[in-house]
Protein backbone atom coordinates (compact mmCIF):
# COMPACT_ATOMS: atom_id res chain seq x y z
CA UNK A 1 0.00 0.00 0.00
CA UNK A 2 2.74 2.28 0.59
CA UNK A 3 4.36 2.01 -2.57
CA UNK A 4 0.44 3.62 -4.29
CA UNK A 5 -0.37 6.33 -1.36
CA UNK A 6 -0.61 8.92 -3.74
CA UNK A 7 -2.46 12.14 -3.77
CA UNK A 8 -5.46 10.07 -5.34
CA UNK A 9 -5.05 7.40 -2.56
CA UNK A 10 -5.16 9.90 0.15
CA UNK A 11 -7.92 11.94 -1.05
CA UNK A 12 -9.79 8.13 -1.24
CA UNK A 13 -9.25 7.25 2.38
CA UNK A 14 -10.38 11.03 3.50
CA UNK A 15 -14.26 10.20 1.48
CA UNK A 16 -14.11 7.14 2.82
CA UNK A 17 -13.62 8.21 6.33
CA UNK A 18 -15.91 11.13 6.13
CA UNK A 19 -18.57 9.34 5.04
CA UNK A 20 -18.47 7.43 8.13
CA UNK A 21 -18.08 10.80 9.85
CA UNK A 22 -21.25 12.24 7.99
CA UNK A 23 -23.47 9.43 8.90
CA UNK A 24 -22.93 10.16 12.77
CA UNK A 25 -22.72 14.29 12.23
CA UNK A 26 -26.59 13.65 10.51
CA UNK A 27 -27.73 11.71 13.77
CA UNK A 28 -26.19 15.06 16.00
CA UNK A 29 -27.71 17.52 13.31
CA UNK A 30 -31.03 16.39 13.86
CA UNK A 31 -33.79 13.95 11.57
CA UNK A 32 -35.62 17.14 11.55
CA UNK A 33 -32.91 18.90 9.63
CA UNK A 34 -32.78 19.14 5.91
CA UNK A 35 -29.55 19.81 4.43
CA UNK A 36 -30.34 22.32 1.56
CA UNK A 37 -32.08 25.09 3.95
CA UNK A 38 -29.25 24.56 6.25
CA UNK A 39 -26.86 25.18 4.01
CA UNK A 40 -28.98 28.56 2.31
CA UNK A 41 -28.99 30.01 6.19
CA UNK A 42 -24.97 28.84 6.66
CA UNK A 43 -25.20 31.08 3.08
CA UNK A 44 -27.02 33.90 4.08
CA UNK A 45 -24.38 34.23 7.30
CA UNK A 46 -21.32 33.89 5.65
CA UNK A 47 -22.66 36.55 3.05
CA UNK A 48 -23.44 38.54 6.17
CA UNK A 49 -20.08 38.51 6.39
CA UNK A 50 -18.40 38.54 3.20
CA UNK A 51 -20.35 41.86 2.27
CA UNK A 52 -18.63 43.74 5.01
CA UNK A 53 -15.18 42.56 4.14
CA UNK A 54 -15.13 44.55 0.66
CA UNK A 55 -18.06 47.64 1.55
CA UNK A 56 -15.83 49.16 4.52
CA UNK A 57 -12.45 49.65 2.42
CA UNK A 58 -14.06 51.75 -0.53
CA UNK A 59 -15.24 54.39 2.28
CA UNK A 60 -12.16 54.71 4.01
CA UNK A 61 -11.53 58.04 2.50
CA UNK A 62 -14.74 59.78 3.40
CA UNK A 63 -15.20 57.89 6.73
CA UNK A 64 -11.38 59.86 7.77
CA UNK A 65 -12.75 63.13 6.03
CA UNK A 66 -15.88 63.34 8.08
CA UNK A 67 -14.73 61.86 11.32
CA UNK A 68 -11.07 62.82 11.18
CA UNK A 69 -8.13 60.25 12.82
CA UNK A 70 -5.81 58.55 9.42
CA UNK A 71 -3.49 58.17 11.38
CA UNK A 72 -5.87 55.64 13.39
CA UNK A 73 -8.21 54.48 10.27
CA UNK A 74 -5.95 51.13 10.15
CA UNK A 75 -7.90 50.31 13.32
CA UNK A 76 -11.44 49.90 11.91
CA UNK A 77 -10.10 47.41 10.48
CA UNK A 78 -7.52 45.96 13.23
CA UNK A 79 -10.01 46.45 16.16
CA UNK A 80 -12.48 44.24 13.81
CA UNK A 81 -10.30 41.24 13.40
CA UNK A 82 -8.43 41.38 16.47
CA UNK A 83 -11.56 40.84 18.04
CA UNK A 84 -12.91 38.20 15.90
CA UNK A 85 -9.78 36.81 16.11
CA UNK A 86 -9.25 36.47 19.98
CA UNK A 87 -13.20 35.28 19.97
CA UNK A 88 -13.51 32.49 17.51
CA UNK A 89 -11.57 29.88 19.26
CA UNK A 90 -13.87 31.10 22.43
CA UNK A 91 -16.92 30.91 20.47
CA UNK A 92 -15.91 27.57 18.02
CA UNK A 93 -15.20 25.32 21.52
CA UNK A 94 -18.41 26.57 22.54
CA UNK A 95 -20.19 24.99 19.03
CA UNK A 96 -18.77 21.82 20.30
CA UNK A 97 -19.88 22.16 23.92
CA UNK A 98 -23.46 23.93 23.45
CA UNK A 99 -23.90 23.01 19.45
CA UNK A 100 -23.82 25.14 16.53
CA UNK A 101 -27.11 26.50 16.12
CA UNK A 102 -27.05 29.27 19.18
CA UNK A 103 -23.27 30.05 18.68
CA UNK A 104 -24.72 31.21 15.61
CA UNK A 105 -27.99 33.31 16.43
CA UNK A 106 -25.61 34.60 19.24
CA UNK A 107 -22.84 35.87 16.52
CA UNK A 108 -25.74 37.02 13.93
CA UNK A 109 -26.60 39.10 17.20
CA UNK A 110 -23.96 40.86 18.04
CA UNK A 111 -22.78 41.75 14.68
CA UNK A 112 -26.25 43.19 13.83
CA UNK A 113 -26.14 45.36 17.01
CA UNK A 114 -22.70 46.54 16.13
CA UNK A 115 -23.35 47.50 12.22
CA UNK A 116 -26.23 49.54 13.64
CA UNK A 117 -24.15 51.29 16.20
CA UNK A 118 -21.51 52.11 14.02
CA UNK A 119 -23.87 53.58 11.66
CA UNK A 120 -24.93 56.42 14.16
CA UNK A 121 -20.85 56.68 15.26
CA UNK A 122 -20.04 60.01 16.06
CA UNK A 123 -16.34 59.98 16.23
CA UNK A 124 -13.54 57.86 14.97
CA UNK A 125 -12.55 56.25 18.50
CA UNK A 126 -16.57 55.70 19.46
CA UNK A 127 -16.89 54.42 15.24
CA UNK A 128 -13.42 51.81 16.40
CA UNK A 129 -15.03 50.50 19.57
CA UNK A 130 -18.47 49.34 17.41
CA UNK A 131 -16.41 47.68 14.80
CA UNK A 132 -15.08 45.67 18.07
CA UNK A 133 -18.37 44.76 18.34
CA UNK A 134 -18.83 43.74 14.96
CA UNK A 135 -15.77 41.58 15.40
CA UNK A 136 -16.97 39.54 17.78
CA UNK A 137 -20.12 38.79 16.04
CA UNK A 138 -18.03 37.84 13.02
CA UNK A 139 -15.62 35.70 15.38
CA UNK A 140 -18.85 33.29 15.97
CA UNK A 141 -20.37 33.21 12.26
CA UNK A 142 -17.54 32.35 10.56
CA UNK A 143 -15.96 29.38 11.95
CA UNK A 144 -19.30 28.14 13.38
CA UNK A 145 -20.45 28.41 9.89
CA UNK A 146 -17.65 26.83 8.03
CA UNK A 147 -17.97 23.83 10.77
CA UNK A 148 -21.95 23.30 10.27
CA UNK A 149 -20.65 22.46 6.21
CA UNK A 150 -17.93 19.71 7.75
CA UNK A 151 -20.70 18.19 9.98
CA UNK A 152 -23.42 17.38 7.70
CA UNK A 153 -21.47 17.32 3.92
CA UNK A 154 -18.59 14.59 3.50
CA UNK A 155 -15.12 15.26 1.73
CA UNK A 156 -16.68 15.02 -1.99
CA UNK A 157 -20.14 16.26 -1.24
CA UNK A 158 -18.19 19.57 0.20
CA UNK A 159 -15.99 20.31 -3.31
CA UNK A 160 -19.53 20.70 -4.55
CA UNK A 161 -20.79 23.44 -1.83
CA UNK A 162 -17.58 25.16 -1.50
CA UNK A 163 -18.71 26.05 -5.00
CA UNK A 164 -22.36 27.39 -3.58
CA UNK A 165 -20.38 29.17 -0.78
CA UNK A 166 -17.95 30.69 -3.18
CA UNK A 167 -20.90 32.10 -5.13
CA UNK A 168 -22.05 34.27 -2.18
CA UNK A 169 -17.95 35.41 -1.89
CA UNK A 170 -18.41 36.38 -5.76
CA UNK A 171 -22.06 38.15 -5.34
CA UNK A 172 -20.92 39.93 -2.26
CA UNK A 173 -17.34 41.14 -4.17
CA UNK A 174 -19.35 42.57 -6.68
CA UNK A 175 -22.25 43.95 -4.60
CA UNK A 176 -19.98 45.09 -1.64
CA UNK A 177 -17.89 47.07 -3.21
CA UNK A 178 -20.57 48.26 -5.92
CA UNK A 179 -22.69 49.39 -2.68
CA UNK A 180 -19.84 50.95 -0.74
CA UNK A 181 -19.08 52.90 -3.68
CA UNK A 182 -22.53 54.20 -4.50
CA UNK A 183 -22.97 55.05 -0.71
CA UNK A 184 -20.06 57.23 -0.67
CA UNK A 185 -21.04 59.39 -3.70
CA UNK A 186 -24.45 58.90 -3.50
CA UNK A 187 -25.97 59.17 -0.18
CA UNK A 188 -23.49 58.33 3.42
CA UNK A 189 -20.78 56.58 4.30
CA UNK A 190 -22.92 55.57 7.37
CA UNK A 191 -25.53 53.34 4.96
CA UNK A 192 -22.27 50.55 4.77
CA UNK A 193 -23.52 49.52 8.27
CA UNK A 194 -27.03 49.85 7.81
CA UNK A 195 -27.55 47.63 4.79
CA UNK A 196 -26.36 44.68 6.96
CA UNK A 197 -29.61 45.24 9.08
CA UNK A 198 -31.67 43.36 6.93
CA UNK A 199 -29.40 40.67 5.49
CA UNK A 200 -28.62 39.59 9.34
CA UNK A 201 -32.69 39.24 10.53
CA UNK A 202 -33.20 37.28 7.53
CA UNK A 203 -30.39 35.17 7.94
CA UNK A 204 -31.22 34.80 12.24
CA UNK A 205 -35.06 33.98 10.92
CA UNK A 206 -33.74 31.60 8.36
CA UNK A 207 -31.45 29.75 10.95
CA UNK A 208 -34.16 29.39 13.68
CA UNK A 209 -36.68 27.94 11.90
CA UNK A 210 -34.90 25.42 9.88
CA UNK A 211 -31.50 23.93 11.56
CA UNK A 212 -32.39 21.84 14.36
CA UNK A 213 -29.53 19.82 16.06
CA UNK A 214 -29.28 17.60 18.94
CA UNK A 215 -26.15 17.80 21.54
CA UNK A 216 -25.99 15.76 24.47
CA UNK A 217 -25.93 18.15 27.30
CA UNK A 218 -23.53 18.29 30.11
CA UNK A 219 -21.59 20.11 32.41
CA UNK A 220 -17.99 21.63 31.27
CA UNK A 221 -15.33 23.64 32.63
CA UNK A 222 -14.82 26.95 30.47
CA UNK A 223 -11.42 27.91 30.26
CA UNK A 224 -11.78 31.51 31.60
CA UNK A 225 -8.13 32.06 32.34
CA UNK A 226 -7.50 31.07 28.91
CA UNK A 227 -9.57 33.37 26.92
CA UNK A 228 -8.32 36.13 29.47
CA UNK A 229 -5.09 35.97 28.66
CA UNK A 230 -5.35 34.88 24.79
CA UNK A 231 -7.73 37.96 24.69
CA UNK A 232 -5.19 40.50 26.29
CA UNK A 233 -2.05 39.26 25.39
CA UNK A 234 -3.32 39.41 21.63
CA UNK A 235 -4.72 42.78 22.37
CA UNK A 236 -1.37 44.13 23.87
CA UNK A 237 0.69 42.72 20.84
CA UNK A 238 -1.02 44.17 18.29
CA UNK A 239 -1.18 47.48 19.84
CA UNK A 240 2.06 47.31 20.15
CA UNK A 241 2.38 46.65 16.66
CA UNK A 242 0.16 49.03 14.92
CA UNK A 243 1.28 52.39 16.82
CA UNK A 244 4.83 51.45 16.91
CA UNK A 245 7.19 53.92 15.08
CA UNK A 246 3.45 56.68 15.27
CA UNK A 247 2.68 57.64 18.84
CA UNK A 248 5.83 56.24 20.35
CA UNK A 249 9.25 54.87 18.77
CA UNK A 250 10.03 51.39 18.46
CA UNK A 251 12.77 51.39 20.77
CA UNK A 252 10.65 53.06 23.65
CA UNK A 253 10.17 51.97 26.90
CA UNK A 254 5.95 51.92 26.22
CA UNK A 255 6.41 49.92 22.94
CA UNK A 256 9.17 47.61 24.62
CA UNK A 257 6.89 47.42 27.81
CA UNK A 258 3.82 46.79 25.83
CA UNK A 259 5.13 44.16 23.28
CA UNK A 260 7.20 42.38 26.57
CA UNK A 261 3.83 42.05 28.55
CA UNK A 262 1.62 40.86 25.82
CA UNK A 263 4.59 37.94 24.65
CA UNK A 264 4.18 37.53 28.44
CA UNK A 265 0.55 36.66 28.31
CA UNK A 266 0.41 34.72 25.60
CA UNK A 267 3.35 32.61 26.87
CA UNK A 268 1.08 32.36 30.27
CA UNK A 269 -1.94 31.46 28.15
CA UNK A 270 0.17 28.45 26.57
CA UNK A 271 0.74 26.91 30.20
CA UNK A 272 -2.57 27.53 31.11
CA UNK A 273 -3.91 25.66 28.44
CA UNK A 274 -1.63 22.90 29.70
CA UNK A 275 -3.58 22.53 32.63
CA UNK A 276 -7.12 23.37 31.78
CA UNK A 277 -9.43 20.49 31.58
CA UNK A 278 -11.10 22.17 28.86
CA UNK A 279 -8.64 23.90 27.00
CA UNK A 280 -9.70 26.81 24.06
CA UNK A 281 -7.17 25.45 21.82
CA UNK A 282 -5.75 22.15 22.88
CA UNK A 283 -2.05 20.92 22.55
CA UNK A 284 -3.13 18.32 20.39
CA UNK A 285 -4.07 21.18 17.58
CA UNK A 286 0.19 22.01 17.78
CA UNK A 287 1.26 18.43 17.91
CA UNK A 288 -0.14 17.67 14.47
CA UNK A 289 2.48 18.48 11.38
CA UNK A 290 -0.97 18.78 8.99
CA UNK A 291 -3.02 21.39 11.49
CA UNK A 292 0.80 23.23 12.21
CA UNK A 293 0.77 23.80 7.88
CA UNK A 294 -2.61 24.45 7.51
CA UNK A 295 -2.92 27.03 10.19
CA UNK A 296 0.40 28.41 8.84
CA UNK A 297 -0.98 28.95 5.42
CA UNK A 298 -3.90 30.32 6.95
CA UNK A 299 -2.60 32.86 8.80
CA UNK A 300 -0.55 33.71 5.17
CA UNK A 301 -4.09 34.16 3.95
CA UNK A 302 -5.32 36.42 6.26
CA UNK A 303 -2.14 38.74 5.62
CA UNK A 304 -2.68 38.88 2.24
CA UNK A 305 -6.05 39.33 2.40
CA UNK A 306 -6.17 42.71 4.79
CA UNK A 307 -3.19 44.09 3.03
CA UNK A 308 -5.39 43.89 -0.48
CA UNK A 309 -8.32 45.20 0.73
CA UNK A 310 -7.21 47.57 3.09
CA UNK A 311 -4.59 49.55 0.88
CA UNK A 312 -5.68 48.45 -3.00
CA UNK A 313 -8.95 51.08 -2.54
CA UNK A 314 -6.49 53.95 -0.98
CA UNK A 315 -3.88 53.34 -4.20
CA UNK A 316 -6.79 53.39 -6.89
CA UNK A 317 -8.13 56.62 -5.47
CA UNK A 318 -5.23 58.60 -3.98
CA UNK A 319 -2.42 57.73 -6.26
CA UNK A 320 -4.54 56.77 -9.79
CA UNK A 321 -6.94 59.39 -9.03
CA UNK A 322 -10.71 57.79 -9.47
CA UNK A 323 -13.93 57.67 -7.58
CA UNK A 324 -14.61 54.85 -4.67
CA UNK A 325 -16.83 53.01 -7.11
CA UNK A 326 -14.22 52.49 -9.38
CA UNK A 327 -11.27 51.49 -6.47
CA UNK A 328 -14.70 49.60 -5.46
CA UNK A 329 -14.74 47.67 -8.92
CA UNK A 330 -11.12 47.06 -8.68
CA UNK A 331 -11.26 45.52 -5.58
CA UNK A 332 -13.95 43.19 -6.68
CA UNK A 333 -11.99 41.63 -8.56
CA UNK A 334 -9.88 40.04 -5.72
CA UNK A 335 -12.98 38.57 -3.97
CA UNK A 336 -14.10 37.67 -7.61
CA UNK A 337 -10.95 35.33 -8.49
CA UNK A 338 -11.05 33.58 -4.71
CA UNK A 339 -14.55 32.28 -4.87
CA UNK A 340 -13.85 31.01 -8.43
CA UNK A 341 -10.69 29.00 -7.72
CA UNK A 342 -12.37 27.75 -4.15
CA UNK A 343 -15.44 26.22 -6.89
CA UNK A 344 -12.32 24.62 -8.65
CA UNK A 345 -10.10 23.57 -5.89
CA UNK A 346 -13.03 21.15 -5.02
CA UNK A 347 -12.53 19.22 -8.40
CA UNK A 348 -8.80 19.61 -8.71
CA UNK A 349 -7.69 18.02 -4.93
CA UNK A 350 -9.94 15.11 -5.34
CA UNK A 351 -7.58 14.19 -8.23
CA UNK A 352 -4.18 15.80 -7.21
CA UNK A 353 -4.32 16.17 -4.00
CA UNK A 354 -4.96 18.82 -1.19
CA UNK A 355 -1.55 19.80 -0.63
CA UNK A 356 -0.49 20.11 -4.69
CA UNK A 357 -3.65 21.93 -5.00
CA UNK A 358 -2.78 24.53 -2.44
CA UNK A 359 0.94 24.58 -3.37
CA UNK A 360 -0.19 25.62 -7.17
CA UNK A 361 -2.37 28.41 -5.33
CA UNK A 362 1.06 29.35 -3.84
CA UNK A 363 2.99 30.10 -6.52
CA UNK A 364 0.15 31.76 -8.21
CA UNK A 365 -0.31 34.32 -5.13
CA UNK A 366 3.93 34.72 -5.73
CA UNK A 367 3.76 35.63 -9.17
CA UNK A 368 0.34 38.26 -8.43
CA UNK A 369 2.41 39.69 -5.81
CA UNK A 370 5.22 39.93 -8.11
CA UNK A 371 2.57 41.81 -9.80
CA UNK A 372 1.62 43.92 -7.40
CA UNK A 373 4.94 45.18 -6.50
CA UNK A 374 5.36 46.07 -10.23
CA UNK A 375 2.44 48.90 -10.03
CA UNK A 376 3.10 52.55 -10.50
CA UNK A 377 1.29 55.87 -10.79
CA UNK A 378 0.77 55.73 -14.32
CA UNK A 379 -0.34 52.04 -14.07
CA UNK A 380 -4.30 51.66 -14.94
CA UNK A 381 -7.22 50.38 -12.88
CA UNK A 382 -7.47 47.62 -15.26
CA UNK A 383 -3.92 46.44 -14.59
CA UNK A 384 -4.86 46.75 -10.31
CA UNK A 385 -7.50 44.83 -11.15
CA UNK A 386 -6.08 42.03 -12.96
CA UNK A 387 -3.26 41.80 -10.21
CA UNK A 388 -6.22 41.76 -7.54
CA UNK A 389 -7.71 38.79 -9.57
CA UNK A 390 -4.55 36.69 -9.64
CA UNK A 391 -3.60 36.69 -6.41
CA UNK A 392 -7.45 36.03 -5.52
CA UNK A 393 -7.70 33.08 -7.55
CA UNK A 394 -4.16 31.49 -6.09
CA UNK A 395 -5.57 32.43 -2.36
CA UNK A 396 -8.98 30.45 -2.99
CA UNK A 397 -6.81 27.44 -4.17
CA UNK A 398 -5.04 27.30 -0.84
CA UNK A 399 -7.67 28.56 1.91
CA UNK A 400 -10.09 25.39 0.56
CA UNK A 401 -7.91 22.62 0.22
CA UNK A 402 -6.48 23.61 3.25
CA UNK A 403 -9.37 23.43 5.48
CA UNK A 404 -11.25 20.72 4.27
CA UNK A 405 -8.06 18.90 4.29
CA UNK A 406 -7.85 19.87 8.55
CA UNK A 407 -11.74 19.07 9.38
CA UNK A 408 -11.95 15.88 7.73
CA UNK A 409 -8.55 14.85 9.90
CA UNK A 410 -10.55 15.07 13.10
CA UNK A 411 -14.27 13.94 14.24
CA UNK A 412 -17.43 15.69 15.04
CA UNK A 413 -16.49 16.53 18.83
CA UNK A 414 -13.11 17.91 17.87
CA UNK A 415 -14.27 19.64 14.49
CA UNK A 416 -15.51 22.99 16.13
CA UNK A 417 -11.85 23.35 17.45
CA UNK A 418 -9.95 22.54 14.15
CA UNK A 419 -12.47 24.68 12.12
CA UNK A 420 -12.08 27.76 15.00
CA UNK A 421 -8.35 27.18 14.78
CA UNK A 422 -7.89 27.64 11.30
CA UNK A 423 -10.51 30.43 11.30
CA UNK A 424 -8.14 32.27 15.10
CA UNK A 425 -4.86 31.84 12.35
CA UNK A 426 -6.67 33.40 9.50
CA UNK A 427 -8.02 36.18 12.03
CA UNK A 428 -4.70 36.79 13.66
CA UNK A 429 -2.74 36.89 10.10
CA UNK A 430 -5.21 39.99 8.77
CA UNK A 431 -4.70 41.86 12.48
CA UNK A 432 -1.04 41.41 12.16
CA UNK A 433 -0.79 42.26 8.69
CA UNK A 434 -2.93 45.23 9.26
CA UNK A 435 -0.88 46.71 11.72
CA UNK A 436 2.61 45.72 9.97
CA UNK A 437 1.00 47.32 6.93
CA UNK A 438 0.05 49.89 8.88
CA UNK A 439 3.00 51.05 10.65
CA UNK A 440 4.99 50.55 7.02
CA UNK A 441 2.64 53.00 4.94
CA UNK A 442 2.41 55.04 8.37
CA UNK A 443 6.37 55.38 8.54
CA UNK A 444 6.93 56.36 5.47
CA UNK A 445 4.18 59.35 5.41
CA UNK A 446 5.85 60.31 8.61
CA UNK A 447 8.72 60.55 6.56
CA UNK A 448 7.86 62.22 3.77
CA UNK A 449 4.93 64.40 4.48
CA UNK A 450 6.26 65.29 7.73
CA UNK A 451 3.47 63.87 9.53
CA UNK A 452 -0.11 62.13 8.96
CA UNK A 453 -2.72 64.50 10.43
CA UNK A 454 -3.88 65.50 6.99
CA UNK A 455 -6.71 63.55 5.74
CA UNK A 456 -6.70 61.28 2.50
CA UNK A 457 -7.67 63.43 0.20
CA UNK A 458 -5.23 65.93 1.25
CA UNK A 459 -2.24 63.62 0.79
CA UNK A 460 -0.27 64.41 -2.30
CA UNK A 461 -0.15 61.13 -4.87
CA UNK A 462 3.63 61.54 -4.67
CA UNK A 463 3.50 60.57 -1.36
CA UNK A 464 1.11 58.05 -1.05
CA UNK A 465 2.57 56.20 -3.78
CA UNK A 466 5.85 55.27 -2.24
CA UNK A 467 4.57 54.09 1.18
CA UNK A 468 1.66 51.86 -0.62
CA UNK A 469 4.40 50.57 -3.02
CA UNK A 470 6.12 50.06 0.60
CA UNK A 471 3.69 48.10 2.02
CA UNK A 472 2.99 45.84 -1.81
CA UNK A 473 6.36 44.84 -1.46
CA UNK A 474 5.91 43.50 2.06
CA UNK A 475 2.87 41.55 0.54
CA UNK A 476 5.58 39.71 -1.22
CA UNK A 477 7.57 38.96 1.01
CA UNK A 478 4.34 37.20 2.98
CA UNK A 479 3.55 35.42 -0.14
CA UNK A 480 6.52 33.91 -0.49
CA UNK A 481 6.24 32.99 2.97
CA UNK A 482 2.87 31.29 2.52
CA UNK A 483 4.11 29.24 0.04
CA UNK A 484 6.65 28.10 2.46
CA UNK A 485 4.00 26.55 4.52
CA UNK A 486 2.04 25.03 2.25
CA UNK A 487 5.43 22.72 1.63
CA UNK A 488 5.47 22.05 5.16
CA UNK A 489 2.10 20.36 4.17
CA UNK A 490 2.37 16.11 4.37
CA UNK A 491 2.39 14.18 1.28
CA UNK A 492 0.63 11.65 3.80
CA UNK A 493 -2.61 13.05 5.84
CA UNK A 494 -3.70 11.71 8.81
CA UNK A 495 -7.12 10.56 9.90
CA UNK A 496 -7.93 10.88 13.00
CA UNK A 497 -10.92 7.95 14.23
CA UNK A 498 -11.09 8.79 17.93
CA UNK A 499 -7.32 9.48 18.12
CA UNK A 500 -5.51 12.47 18.58
CA UNK A 501 -4.20 13.38 15.34
CA UNK A 502 -0.62 12.36 14.82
Amino acid sequence: MGGNAGPEFEVARYMAHSTEQQMSSRAAVGLRSERGPILLSVMLSVGLIAIDATILATAVPSIVNDLGGFAHFPWLFSIYLLAQAVSVPIFAKFTDLIGRKPIMLIGIGLFVLGSILCGIAWSMPALIAFRALQGLGAGAVQPTAMTIIGDIYSVAERARVQGYIASVWAMSSVVGPTLGGLFVDYLNWRWIFFVNVPLGALAAWWLFRRFTEQVVRRQHRIDVGGAVLLAVGASLIILGLLEGGILWPWASVPSITILTIGAALLIGFSFVERRAAEPILPGWVFRSRLLNSTNLAALGVGVMLIGLTSFVPLYVQGVLGTSALVAGFALAALTLGWPLAASLAGRIFLRIGFRNTALIGAIVIVIGSGLLALLSSSSSVWQVAATCFVIGFGMGLVASPTLIAAQSSVEWERRGVVTGTNMFARSMGSALGIAVFGAIANSSLSQRAGGISATASEIPALVLDPALHRVFLAAGVVAILLAAAVLIMPSRLPISRGTQPS
